[in-house]
């Protein structure tokens, strides 16, 4: 049991040590791009990606709002379940992002994807339909990266064996940390310069 928990942290630590820092920073540059022009920040995953999009929606719309430090207007695509069961059954499943998408998405927003393949149908299908509009795509993936990584304008990518979700998605809470983080130490920053 021990050498399977030491053997998983040494796992994260190798893929950490190949992450582009870049990346995250090209995605604050996007989300304050998009805060700049008025814009809204949609975010959509699936599974554990779900529970990844909603918790960032909670620390950039709320989060950020609570200590005073950010107003992002953020909505998690997947946090309204009648919705998305009703698209579902209605239209199918490839169907529940894009639908809600429809008539909403303007170029001034942007559009966060969170798949560990890349090629989740409903999300490949949300990033086609921004794409069209020109909307800002931000993908945060795994494994090859899929066509999300193909289709996005940032991405965050953790290149690991397929499969390996577990690692993925701690890199990709990992990234919302990240950001969240960020935004905090500029206020500490701020208030610093403030006081002196």
């Amino acid at each position: 049991m021990l050498s399977f928990v030491q053997s998983y942290i040494e796992n994260i630590k190798q893929v950490l040590s190949r992450i582009n820092p870049q990346e995250i920073v090209d995605i604050i540059g996007a989300l304050e791009k998009c805060h700049e022009r008025g814009g809204r920040i949609f975010v959509m995953g699936n599974g554990g990606s779900a529970a990844t999009a909603s918790h960032m929606a909670n620390d950039l719309a709320v989060g950020l709002k609570l200590r005073g430090i950010r107003q992002f207007d953020v909505e998690s695509l997947g946090d309204n379940v009648a919705v998305c069961t009703a698209i579902a059954n209605d239209t199918g499943y490839e169907n529940i992002f894009s639908l809600q998408l429809e008539g909403r998405l303007k170029k001034k927003d942007l559009l966060i994807g969170i798949s560990c393949s890349g090629n989740s149908p409903n999300i490949v299908k949300a990033v086609d339909y921004a794409n069209s509009l020109g909307v800002t795509v931000v993908g945060l993936t795994g494994f090859d990266g899929g066509q999300l990584k193909q289709k996005a304008d940032h991405t965050f990518h953790v290149a690991t064996e397929k499969g390996d979700y577990g690692v993925v998605e701690d890199l990709h809470m990992m990234v919302d940390h990240v950001i969240f983080s960020y935004y905090q130490q500029l206020k500490s920053s701020s208030e610093l310069a403030d006081a002196g």
